[in-house]
């Protein structure tokens, strides 16, 4: 049997003449191209600004700088999501205060954001996972109550989308303050890797810009293309967070392509969901709030609780159909586990005021009894059927 991947970039010729265009044009580099593809992906989901920088890590980075994060504050967030999400905040010499999920979506759960807060809070970094939008209504409605900013780590949600205010909006308008995007080849948009960042604070825009290329006070494309000689200034400590135009080039067809793949996503995932409650009725399907329009990014089940998380693993391996466990959770990571807890100021017991620290139970439960099943668009509903009766052999041998 063929292998079963558990994604598919979706990419052909089109993508190859629009690097080969970049190549044949002499500049490479962020450039002409960039521009294009910033002004096409804020028009895409209705944002004032956007700016493409190398990665979403670097793109949270940036993004946790300008709202003010500094050594010592703290940023409410999640432990389950892509070490990136966590790691942006250690860059800014930052403590991340996790907070637990909801089981059902996957996402930061509201209810649990205020005894989470305290005078120490910078910001809130919440995270669309896995393409389904998070209950931005209760955490902005939180977050203005306190005064913090509000980032979201949008790294999977391209395409995905939320109703506010009785209409339909894209993720990344922004609805918070800022908003960050992966180009990752596991994203639907991809660009070999790369970010976006979307605010409507021009001011913070202009500091992005600026720290992208090193604090460069004139970007080269403004002085190769002056008719008088001019100079560069340094006037802050800046970071090389570029995108090149080859990416952006990618990107520009990339982002042509993304409803049509988004549609093919949520067809598919209803007929994974048709499948799985005939074939296995006690699997776990991830539940799409009514006013959230998931990209479906990737599929996430939760086993059934007879079934072994990794041995439900091998023999899809076995059968060559590639899954993953559930998502990740930082604090379990050696270089943010505090104990059983969730402060992430280091290993060792906890030291932390009482109720500060709360475990993460659904977090946990989480990655270690969910798996991501194979989505790609050029998926078929036999590869489906495949993938879900060997799931079910696999449940019903154990």
């Amino acid at each position: 049997m063929t292998l079963i991947p558990i994604i598919k970039t979706v990419m052909d010729g089109r993508e190859v003449a629009a690097i080969e265009r970049v190549i044949m044009s002499g500049w490479v580099t962020q450039g002409p191209e960039v521009a294009n593809f910033e002004r096409e992906f804020a028009e895409y989901v209705s944002a004032t600004h956007a700016c493409a920088v190398s990665s979403c890590t670097s793109a949270l980075h940036l993004a946790l700088l300008v709202v003010g994060v500094k050594p010592g504050d703290e940023v409410v967030t999640v432990s389950h999501s892509f070490i990136a999400t966590a790691n942006s905040i250690r860059y800014c010499g930052a403590v991340p205060v996790f907070v637990d999920i909801e089981p059902q979506t996957f996402n930061i759960n509201p209810n649990l954001l205020e005894n989470a807060i305290t005078r120490r809070t910078r910001t809130i970094l919440c995270v669309h996972q896995l393409g389904m939008p998070c209950d931005l209504s209760s955490i902005l409605s939180i977050a203005r109550r306190h005064g913090l900013p509000v980032v979201e780590d949008a790294a999977c949600a391209a395409g995905s989308e939320i109703l506010w205010k009785d209409k339909w909006e894209k993720v990344g308008k922004p609805h918070g303050d800022i908003a960050c995007f992966s180009f990752h080849p596991r994203k639907l948009l991809s660009t070999g890797d790369g970010g976006m960042i979307t605010t409507g604070n021009v001011e913070w825009d202009h500091q992005f810009r600026l720290w992208r290329q090193h604090g460069m006070s004139i970007p080269d494309t403004v002085r190769h293309g002056s008719e008088e000689v001019i100079f560069e200034s340094y006037p802050c400590v800046g970071y090389n967070y570029r995108m090149t135009d080859i990416q952006a080039a990618m990107g520009r067809e990339q982002l042509k392509r993304l409803a049509e793949i988004v549609v093919r996503r949520r067809e598919m995932v209803k007929c994974y969901r048709t499948l799985l409650s005939e074939e296995i009725p006690d699997i776990g399907f991830p539940l799409e709030p009514a006013w959230a329009r998931s990209n479906w990014q990737s599929l996430c089940v939760r086993l059934p609780e007879r079934v072994n998380q990794i041995t439900v693993m091998q023999e899809m391996l076995d059968a060559e159909i590639a899954i993953r466990r559930g998502v990740m959770c930082a604090h379990r990571e050696d270089s943010f586990i505090c104990g059983t807890w969730s402060c992430g100021k280091g290993p060792g017991p906890c030291e932390c005021e009482p109720g500060r620290c709360a475990k993460l139970t659904e977090s946990e439960r989480a990655q270690d009894r969910c798996i991501i099943l194979p989505l790609y668009h050029q998926m078929t509903e036999d590869d489906q059927l495949r993938v879900v009766m060997t799931l079910k052999k696999s449940c019903m041998c154990i």
